[in-house]
């Protein structure tokens, strides 16, 4: 009888351990699963906003090169860096009447090639319309609208989310790793706006552009001038 208890005893020990380990089992899978999957959302945004500024770069260089004699009615106050195209919004096209509906905020889908049809007419084509063959692919999800900037500064575009899930800082972190030391850069303004341009007034072609209160900003640069202020993508550049 002894002996009896003595086997239950030890049986009740490893059906213990037995469940002890398969807690230990439980907790060691669902915490690498929250973070492979952190992992695959900041991959996936990584490989979209990438693809993304390859065909923005791509449709802007291809305007540049096709037609690099541009608009002989543009001036130096409405374009800062010949022969990219000046920004949707720029007075020159809203007294011409000109302004595409798709360039609100200076959005990158709105940005017309100067040099198409060329002279002196405004009515340039839109780099993205169905015309030209190239489409602009919505922004990734919790992403605004790509930016475009042609001032004192240089050229780029520029995208911002405003949302706070922990992998969207990583990702642009790992974006900008894909880019030389001055070509692209990360904006924090999650503790308030920061000017993006060293344009100060709104009405003025080109405008301010800004990364907005509580964003984060990631900014691609076309051309860059050094000396600018906000236009520096950082030091030594």
């Amino acid at each position: 009888m002894a002996i009896g208890k003595k086997q239950s005893g030890s049986a009740l020990v490893y059906i213990l351990i037995a469940i002890a380990l398969l807690a230990a089992l439980t907790v060691s899978f669902m915490e690498p699963s929250g973070q492979q999957a952190q992992s695959q959302s900041s991959t996936r945004v990584v490989s979209e906003l990438y693809n993304q500024v390859s065909t923005i770069q791509s449709a802007i260089q291809e305007c540049v090169l096709i037609y690099p004699a541009e608009d002989s009615g543009l001036t130096t106050i409405e374009q800062k860096n010949s022969p990219y195209p000046i920004n949707p919004l720029d007075e020159y096209f809203d007294n011409n009447a000109a302004v595409p509906a798709s360039a609100a905020d200076n959005a990158v889908s709105g940005i017309r090639c100067s040099g198409n049809p060329g002279g002196a007419n405004p009515s340039h084509a839109t780099i993205f319309s169905g015309a030209s063959g190239k489409f602009m692919p919505p922004p990734p999800s919790l992403f605004g609208a790509w930016e475009y900037y042609n001032g004192a500064d240089g050229v780029f575009f520029f995208i911002a989310t405003d949302k706070t899930d922990p992998y969207l800082a990583t990702a642009l972190d790992k974006l900008d790793n894909k880019f030389a030391e001055c070509e692209a850069d990360v904006i924090d303004a999650t503790a308030g706006v920061i000017n993006l341009s060293s344009d100060s007034m709104p009405s003025v072609p080109p405008g301010v552009r800004t990364c907005p209160d509580g964003n984060r900003c990631f900014r691609v640069w076309m051309i860059l001038k050094t000396g600018t202020g906000h236009g520096d993508a950082g030091s030594g550049c």
